[in-house]
């Protein structure tokens, strides 16, 4: 019989893939052997494989090159990176040397981009996107920008209010655009956003605030789907409604010319993960023109803001199963060394998957477990894998310890986790390294920050003060 866990991998998925492969006994990720990370730095561990964050931005601007192209699409493309999904140094030092732009979401988005500035990482060409409820300090921080030459900053109205307050910040003329407040899937508990304007206010909302006024220059119109961009029907209305909009709003306001298409693509959660980029952007492109020519206007520029595309299969983390629990007759209990609610909090907050699999002990025979995570909370823990309703991992052994990993979480898990801050039942944050390639091809680690320790949590606590 075929019972060794490479088996059950092997014979439930089309394996090896793109990223993993196998070393004799051991998983490897991007030919990277994990073993060897576990025995150099320790677990729990979280790693960061830079490389990729350039791969699926280049990925996608030759998606988007490609349809243009088929669809004889004679306007550009702009990749912004959704910064909210990782605001790390590191994230953007890899990001942005492929020649990208930004899109932010609060006041101190702003001091980020000044700081890149400064480092010469993006410039006066690079599109700020700034998104998001804008209170005081976030008006006063996009008004400074482009008070100080940015022209290319394009603060994106969320609401009536917003124009007014902008208006008295900045000195002169500048960009706007304007967010739809799209429609929700029929489960959601809402019917719309509460972000942007509503579909049959934008008109009204250009004729009455921006037609006269000369300050400010409409140049883009904003789209976004809480679901992300996927080939469901729901999908495709909000689109199309969004493109007559767009279209309206055209025929009255020569200026508008981009149209920004938020809303992310989906990354790998499953060995079983199917999902055909370059047909979803060619159909996009491909309604965008149709309409646009039926209507006799000039296709708009499009931007998208990949956030957990960008860096979401860049990231990871390696646990050690440190004790089997078996509490009944049918379930057996593998305790990891960190707690998911700390160090995943997605798995716990929203039920999400991610791509999960045993580091080594491929050749031994496994077993069906529950993972669970070190806090005294009962939820604290992972039950199911994407593409099945459990957990199979190699037969928990006291004499050979099992590594275990989770892939593709290199989005929104630190910030959500409060990185550098304190964890349920002050549980430490693991060690966080780097993983890059050289232009030979060979790879190079570097630790990032290490775990933490009592005296970290002491501090933030107040039990200690800083000198």
């Amino acid at each position: 019989m075929n019972t060794r866990y490479f088996d059950l991998i092997n014979q439930t998925f089309y394996f090896p893939q793109e990223e993993f492969t196998l070393n004799k006994d051991n998983l490897q990720f991007h030919n990277i052997d994990l073993m060897k990370l576990v025995e150099q730095y320790g677990t729990p561990l979280k790693f960061t494989y830079l490389p990729q964050i350039s791969n699926n931005i280049n990925k996608a601007k030759g998606w988007f090159r490609k349809a243009m192209e088929k669809n004889k699409y004679e306007a550009k493309y702009y990749y912004c990176y959704c910064t909210k999904s990782s605001h790390f140094s590191f994230i953007m030092d890899e990001a942005f040397k492929n020649n990208i732009h930004i899109e932010t979401s609060s006041a101190f988005d702003i001091n980020i981009v000044e700081n890149l500035m400064v480092q010469g990482k993006i410039n006066k060409n690079t599109y700020v996107i700034c998104n998001g409820f804008k209170r005081e300090q976030y008006i006063e921080n996009i008004a400074r920008l482009i008070n100080n030459g940015h022209n290319k900053t394009i603060p994106i109205i969320d609401n009536f209010e917003e124009l007014d307050l902008l208006q008295e910040s900045i000195n002169g003329k500048f960009k706007i655009g304007i967010r739809i407040a799209a429609e929700e899937e029929p489960k959601f508990e809402f019917y719309t956003s509460r972000l942007g304007i509503g579909y049959k206010n934008i008109v009204p909302f250009y004729r009455k605030q921006i037609l006269e006024n000369k300050q400010v220059e409409l140049k883009m119109l904003h789209f976004f789907i809480n679901t992300g961009i996927m080939d469901t029907a729901y999908y495709w209305n909000e689109l199309v409604k969004c493109i007559k909009v767009y279209v309206a709003l055209k025929k009255e306001c020569p200026t508008l010319d981009s149209l920004n298409i938020g809303g992310g693509f989906p990354i790998k959660n499953s060995l079983a993960f199917e999902y055909d980029y370059q047909y979803m952007i060619d159909e996009i492109v491909n309604q965008v023109k149709i309409a646009c020519d039926e209507a006799e206007v000039d296709v708009p520029h499009l931007f998208t803001e990949f956030g957990s595309f960008t860096v979401g299969e860049s990231g990871g983390a390696i646990y050690q199963v440190l004790y089997q629990k078996q509490q009944n007759d049918r379930e057996k209990w593998n305790m990891i060394d960190s707690s998911f609610i700390t160090t995943l909090p997605d798995t716990w907050a929203i039920n999400k998957r991610f791509v999960m699999m045993a580091i080594n002990r491929w050749n031994d025979t496994y077993e069906r477990v529950l993972l669970g995570g070190m806090t005294c909370d009962s939820d604290d823990y992972y039950n199911s894998e994407q593409n099945m309703n459990a957990v199979y991992l190699p037969k928990y052994n006291k004499e050979k310890p099992l590594y275990i990993g989770f892939f593709n979480t290199g989005a929104y898990q630190e910030t959500i986790g409060g990185f550098g801050g304190l964890h349920h039942c002050l549980i430490p944050q693991p060690k966080h390294i780097l993983i890059d390639r050289d232009e030979n091809g060979i790879i190079g680690t570097e630790v990032f920050s290490e775990q933490q320790n009592s005296d970290d949590v002491l501090k933030i606590l107040g039990y200690t003060k800083n000198n």
